[in-house]
């Protein structure tokens, strides 16, 4: 399920596999194990993939019930991923400026 719902947020953002590739720091080939299955990131890889196609990490992991309780749709197909909720957002929007103002 990962490797779909990977492959088909990829297609949806028209991104090509070498730019995911090379936003991941990993090589073509390594990047293409993941959206056929062969092997699956790690947590901090799952973490970038999210962050790069800006979607929750929970829809690519296809923990739909999880994300139906917060509140996202997910009665979308593959072919459209949901879009992180915007406090998420806003949260790590806070969180960055907050550890830029350290001299206060």
């Amino acid at each position: 399920m990962f490797n779909d719902r990977l492959r088909a947020t990829r297609i949806f953002r028209n991104v090509t596999q070498q730019k995911t590739a090379d936003a991941m720091g990993v090589s073509l080939r390594h990047y293409q194990k993941y959206e056929s299955g062969e092997v699956e990131p790690d947590f901090m890889g799952l973490v970038e993939l999210s962050d790069f196609f800006n979607v929750p990490a929970d829809f690519l992991l296809g923990r739909d019930d999880y994300l139906k309780s917060l509140g996202v749709s997910v009665d979308v197909s593959l072919e459209c991923p949901p879009r992180r909720p915007r406090h998420q957002k806003n949260r790590q929007s806070l969180h960055t400026q907050s550890s830029g103002n350290d001299e206060d």
